[in-house]
């Protein structure tokens, strides 16, 4: 989901700049609630353990240049479940943040653009999420079906973003149209994995049954509805 340097440049870069600004207003918005709820250190911890594993997916797992972007296996809905929605925009945004600094300082300049990606996608599962899983049902007790949908919303929500920058910076030209349909399509094809994932992870946390477990190093619904 890394948007090729180049694609959008120059005054277009403005725009990057106040989408990020108000993702990250909406993460300030949901990391305060949560301390309100769990405690500052819950969250520090959690976000802490989203931000390793965003980075491994970043830095460890295979990723391929393909159109106006790269396609990565970022387990979004993965560190969703387990660890709630501040945690996860937290670490999405230091991951990212991190990896920029230290081993892609070419990616920094679009670090706005990234960055609006991957926290609009993700307060976009979370939207998602409350419209999938009915109320009264943990995490851990959600069906292979549900995990899909919330992987198409996670997935899709990227591959919108990332259409919708391409265009911006480089227009509807046959060549950039063609480049956001192959970054696409191969894209949604992580659609396949990432819910084999969370089956595999959310069958590990059915271990956890004490509230106060979950509530400290994991999201509460996880174990609890």
């Amino acid at each position: 989901m890394h948007i090729e340097p180049g694609v959008v440049a120059g005054a277009k870069m403005a725009l990057s700049y106040g989408t990020a600004v108000a993702v990250f207003g909406a993460t300030l918005k949901v990391a305060y609630d949560n301390i309100k709820e769990n405690g500052i250190i819950s969250l520090v911890l959690k976000s802490i353990l989203a931000t390793m594993i965003v980075f491994s997916c970043f830095e460890i797992l295979p990723h391929y240049p393909i159109g106006v972007s790269e396609v990565h296996l970022i387990l979004g809905t993965t560190i969703f479940l387990v660890f709630g929605i501040a945690p996860a925009a937290i670490g999405l945004a230091l991951g990212l943040l991190i990896q920029g600094v230290f081993f892609a300082p070419f990616d920094l300049p679009q670090y706005g653009i990234n960055v609006t990606t991957l926290l609009a996608s993700i307060f976009m599962l979370n939207y998602a999420a409350k419209k999938v899983i009915p109320r009264g049902v943990a995490y851990k007790d959600i069906s292979y079906t549900q995990l899909l949908k919330l992987s198409i919303a996670w997935e899709g929500a990227i591959v919108a973003w990332v259409a919708f920058w391409a265009f911006y910076g480089q227009g509807f030209g046959a060549e950039n149209i063609q480049n956001v349909l192959s970054f696409g399509s191969a894209y949604m094809g992580v659609v396949i994995i990432e819910p084999i994932v969370d089956m595999a992870v959310l069958a590990a946390v059915k271990t956890f049954t004490k509230t106060r477990e979950c509530a400290y190093l994991f999201d509460k619904q996880l174990c609890h509805a």
